[in-house]
């Protein structure tokens, strides 16, 4: 995994968030071939949740997943799911790193985690990257992007062991439900608008015709290692939040990020969505969908209930994060903006909520 921002560290040096000696000791006992050389390790910059990390064991680089320090909200970070996932999906045309271990055990390095093989690529996230790519190859990865969601969308749970991985019925309104709780573990300030966007949700949640996918859950162009040259999608990262459940809400989700923060001018150098969407040179939302629907067999439909379900989870999310970095519990740079974004989305989700 090569984010572009890596914080570099002494030799033998260990980053807040991992214990080394503990961590070489379990790696000896459980995958030795790993714990062959001496163990070093990075924080990888720039994820907002759950935390990256880049080990060095010996000429060997691996990556390690864990959830965040301190406040840690119930099912938001489940290293058991993200490691099944990943490891289900590896016979597909899905691309995704090669699981290699998963400890439930926190004593070991103070949390769960789960061990990758690191995956060659870039994540594409600022426009200090992204505005050197001209426009081919911005629409070439966008196209890319959503041609590799249509075949997430398109592989059977049942046929990769995934049958179990969620329940379809009644998704969208379980999803309504589970961010209003977040919500609630997150509030540490007036939210004006929230409430109703909730509400309004709650309301009208559609029964979802397409229910009984894999979801991802966070879909986005940040969320994929990818090459520019040539381009190509390497791996699909992040797989937290996934689960069975309709497809439509990751379309949503990502055309909140696409369009709503990456088409306002409100999104300018803000480290989740600067890098994304028309105002960064890329397609338009429209034409991500149009491709999308081109390469999969989902009835895409009307979109307007699912982006205003993506701005109120995305709002919920930036708002945990934002109440995380006040108590001092996140770690590189960037989460300074993240509670500028809560208020505008709830305005988009408002409004795009009450559309028909």
């Amino acid at each position: 995994m090569t984010d572009p921002a890596v914080d570099a560290l002494r030799p033998g040096a260990a980053p807040a968030g991992l214990d080394l000696a503990r961590l070489a000791d379990h790696l000896a006992r459980h995958r030795p071939e790993l714990a062959a050389g001496p163990l070093r390790a990075e924080l990888i910059a720039g994820g907002k949740s759950n935390l990256t990390y880049l080990l060095r064991l010996g000429d060997r680089e691996v990556v390690l997943r864990r959830p965040p320090l301190g406040h840690v909200l119930a099912t938001a970070h489940d290293m058991a799911r993200e490691f099944r996932v990943i490891s289900a999906l590896a016979p597909t045309e899905v691309p995704v790193p090669d699981a290699l271990l998963l400890c439930t055990d926190p004593e070991v390095i103070g949390a769960p985690f789960y061990l990758m093989e690191r995956v060659p690529g870039e994540v594409f996230r600022t426009r200090a990257q992204t505005d050197p790519l001209g426009d081919e190859r911005r629409r070439a990865l966008a196209t890319a992007m959503m041609d590799t969601l249509a075949a997430l969308h398109t592989v059977d749970p049942a046929a990769v062991g995934l049958s179990d991985f969620g329940r379809p019925e009644g998704y969208l309104a379980r999803q309504v439900r589970r961010w209003a709780g977040q919500l609630d573990l997150s509030r540490s300030r007036p939210l004006p608008g929230i409430d109703e966007l909730r509400d309004v949700l709650a309301a009208t949640a559609p029964e979802g015709a397409n229910a009984g996918r894999i979801v991802h859950g966070d879909y986005r162009l940040d969320n994929l290692l990818a090459s520019a040259d040539p381009v190509a999608v390497h791996a699909v990262l992040d797989w937290e939040m996934a689960t069975l459940g309709d497809p439509l809400a990751d379309l949503g989700l990502l055309l909140t990020y696409w369009d709503v923060l990456g088409g306002s001018e409100t999104a300018a150098g803000n480290p989740v969505a600067d890098g994304l969407g028309p105002r960064a040179g890329f397609p338009t939302g429209a034409e991500l969908i149009d491709r999308y629907a081109g390469r999969s067999d989902v009835d895409v439909g009307p979109l307007h209930w699912h982006v205003a379900l993506g701005c109120f989870k995305l709002a919920v999310i930036c708002e945990g994060i934002h109440y995380r970095h006040t108590l001092g519990q996140t770690l590189g740079a960037g989460f300074d903006r993240i509670g500028d974004m809560v208020a505008p989305l709830v305005a988009h989700g408002l409004t795009a909520a009450r559309e028909r």
